[in-house]
């Protein structure tokens, strides 16, 4: 299932701004870091449907893919 582009980059925002909260990181590092993760990518593909997932459960998986990384 594909979601809403618009609804999509709103909820980034609010996945990145979580996970810059947690991680400590600007925002600007935050996105960087996001739309280079594999998070964003399973998102994006719409794989598993992780855009229906909370913005708390995709940036906790951020946070762990940024601290195994």
């Amino acid at each position: 299932m594909n979601a809403n582009p618009i609804l999509l980059q709103k909820k980034y925002a609010r996945v990145i701004e979580a996970f810059a909260q947690k991680a400590g990181l600007t925002l600007d590092n935050a996105l960087d870091y996001f739309y280079h993760s594999e998070v964003y990518r399973l998102v994006r593909e719409g794989v598993s449907d992780m855009h229906c997932m909370s913005d708390a459960y995709l940036a906790d998986e951020l946070m762990e893919e940024y601290q195994n990384g």
